[in-house]
C-alpha cells in the first residue's frame, strides 16, 4: 500500500510563491516516478511535473515550464513543487501522484496512486 498525503496549498496573489509537500509512507518512496497532477473547475486533470525514481530527469507541463520546481527527499520520502510566478490560471485542486512507470505521467488515468489533493488558489 502506498499512501500519499499533499500539504502546502493556500491562497496567494499572483506573482506570489507557495510550496507543495507530498510525504509518503513506507520503505518504497524510491521505488516511483513521483509526479504532480492538477485538476482547475469544470477542466479535467492535467499533468504538472514528474521526476524519476532516481531524481535523475525531471519534466513539465509547457505552462509551468521556468516558474515550477520538482524536487525529491528521499530521506524524509517527500516529493516538493515549488512554485513561483503564480498566475490566476494555476488556481486547481493540485495532486501528488506515484507510479512504477515513466510514460504512464502521460495520462492521469494510467497513475497508480493518487494524494488527496491540497487546493491552490492565486487571486488576480
Amino acid at each position: 500500500q502506498v499512501q500519499l498525503i499533499e500539504s502546502g496549498g493556500g491562497l496567494v496573489q499572483a506573482g506570489g510563491s507557495l510550496r507543495l509537500s507530498c510525504a509518503t509512507s513506507g520503505r518504497t518512496f524510491d521505488d516511483y516516478h513521483m509526479g504532480w497532477f492538477r485538476q482547475a473547475p469544470g477542466k479535467e486533470r492535467e499533468f504538472v511535473a514528474v521526476i524519476t525514481w532516481s531524481g535523475s530527469r525531471t519534466k513539465y507541463a509547457d505552462s509551468v515550464k521556468g516558474r515550477f520546481t520538482i524536487s525529491r527527499d528521499s530521506a524524509k520520502k517527500t516529493v516538493y513543487l515549488q512554485m513561483n510566478s503564480l498566475k490566476p490560471e494555476d488556481t486547481a485542486v493540485y495532486y501528488c501522484a506515484a507510479d512504477r512507470n515513466y510514460d504512464d505521467y502521460l495520462s492521469p488515468t494510467r497513475i497508480s496512486y493518487w494524494g488527496q489533493g491540497t487546493q491552490v488558489t492565486v487571486s488576480s
